[in-house]
């Protein structure tokens, strides 16, 4: 690895937001391609920080500090990456369900699938099981990330799903759902395709879904 390449990855890593510029400007300007950047300096050291929060070594403020270090770089390579025709691993779309208006555990799924290497449409909370289909269907995503926090909440995720059935738009996406009430056996019940129970499993699912489909 390049002591550029290198340098971003720690950077990304230790959460140090205010030299992701310099440095991400450094590897362009010394011939690195936004694809070589991404995948072998954001990626890599977004995967460091999905292992050590899993393993408790890492705790969520660590984590957005590192999501926020990653994001500024992203800003300057994603003119540059779709000037290339480079295509990310996916595109994602998340967000909270109706009626729920927590966000964490939301946040902390999309930062980690951005470290991945997803395009992620965040649309944030109380989301209408409509506004799901209508996005996944405009941005042609490839998964559609569920996440709610309460019990009362949960069957909004079945309602999406029965919906997106409705609008013949299922069988294109693939499905996750989490939360802190949420099981695999719900995930099951509903037709969901997938189930992650931590925001570092989920980037890894998505991956996996991806590859599978």
């Amino acid at each position: 690895m390049s002591d550029a390449l290198l340098q971003l990855r720690n950077a990304v890593i230790d959460g140090r937001v205010k030299e992701l510029e310099a440095l991400t400007s450094a590897a362009l300007s010394a011939g690195l391609t936004p694809k070589e950047i991404l995948d072998n300096g954001l990626v890599q050291g977004m995967q460091v920080v999905g292992s050590e929060f899993k393993e408790g070594k890492k705790f969520v403020p660590e984590v957005l500090f590192s999501a926020r270090a990653m994001q500024v770089s992203l800003n300057i390579l994603k003119p540059l990456l779709a000037q290339t025709g480079t295509k990310m691993v996916g595109k994602v779309v998340i967000g909270t369900v109706k009626g729920d208006l927590h966000d964490i555990g939301k946040n902390l799924v999309g930062m980690m699938m951005e470290g991945a290497g997803f395009e992620v449409v965040d649309l944030g909370r109380d989301v209408a099981p409509e506004k799901f289909v209508e996005v996944v269907r405009r941005e042609n995503a490839d998964i559609l990330a569920l996440s709610a926090l309460l019990t009362t909440t949960m069957r909004a995720m079945d309602q999406t799903i029965k919906m997106l059935k409705e609008a013949n738009v299922r069988d294109a996406v693939k499905v996750m759902v989490g939360g802190a009430p949420v099981t695999a056996d719900f995930a099951l019940k509903i037709g969901a395709d997938s189930y992650g129970s931590t925001a570092a499993d989920a980037a890894e699912i998505a991956k996996k879904l991806i590859h599978a489909s």
